[in-house]
């Protein structure tokens, strides 16, 4: 099967602006493949460089070399087939609720009419039928995310990019959150590439979790299949036998790696 997105033999180099002979590698030789309709997570320490392969992906940062391919096409420039879901709010504050979601149908030119009309239906389905007129000022964090998702998949993206979406919400929203995506992803079965700290959200939600090493020159050092039964309910699958294996396995690999990363950290403190 041709994978949704292919990142293969990606590295990225940043060169200091103040002083071109320094030169910082974020990412090293790393290839990770999503097939269509499958749930990625990616788990690594702080600063190893999951953001920076998750902008790869979309088209944001062209990799110093490697190659990446979107449905067996190389990509160029913006991945116009992803939707991306940020960490932080990307939501404008001049705009309602409603004018958020459709903004994005706006700009591909959809008449007002059929852009509200699927803005109502969306925020329906992320339970915000009602708030459409309100502003992210006067909606709670989880609420804000929901907009943020409604207006990610109102554009039907047949790759959904997510930078650590939940990372900010209290445990409860969190995981009504998660059991949200799964269920709007189980209707569509796009594919995901999900970055996360967390590493029970990621065996909880995912298909597959991958592990990066610490930075810098972070790389894929381990690949887990998570057979868990769908679909899950996240609080409930924490209970299963499996998911206690699961995450034994995954943790013995990621925990040297988490100390690596939290001495670098200590050191450029």
């Amino acid at each position: 099967m041709t994978p949704a997105l292919a990142l293969d033999n990606i590295t990225c180099t940043f060169i200091s602006k103040d002083d071109r002979s320094q030169r910082y590698t974020a990412v090293a030789d790393s290839t990770l493949h999503i097939a269509p309709g499958e749930f990625v997570s990616v788990v690594g320490p702080t600063g190893c460089g999951k953001s920076t392969l998750l902008n790869v992906g979309a088209g944001l940062l062209e990799p110093s070399s490697g190659q990446v391919r979107v449905f067996g096409e190389p990509l160029s420039g913006i991945n116009r087939r992803a939707g991306y879901m940020f960490q932080s709010d990307a939501l404008m504050p001049w705009r309602s609720a409603l004018q958020n979601v459709i903004a994005g149908l706006q700009f591909r030119g959809v008449g007002e009419a059929a852009a509200r009309s699927q803005g109502e239906e969306w925020l329906a389905r992320v339970g915000l039928q009602g708030f459409g007129d309100r502003y992210p000022h006067q909606l709670s964090g989880g609420m804000r995310k929901r907009v943020a998702l409604a207006q990610t998949l109102i554009l039907d993206p047949d790759i959904i990019l997510m930078d650590e979406p939940f990372s900010a919400l209290d445990i409860q929203t969190r995981q009504l959150m998660e059991n949200e995506v799964l269920e709007l992803w189980n209707a569509s079965k796009k594919a995901v590439l999900f970055i996360t700290h967390d590493l029970d959200e990621a065996i909880a939600m995912s298909d597959r979790v991958v592990v990066l090493s610490a930075g810098p020159a972070t790389r894929p050092i381990g690949e887990f299949r998570v057979d868990l039964p769908r679909p899950r309910d996240v609080a409930e699958i924490r209970m299963h036998p499996r998911f206690v294996e699961l995450h034994a396995q995954i943790w013995n690999v990621l925990r040297e790696e988490v100390l690596k990363g939290y001495q670098q950290q200590k050191i450029k403190a």
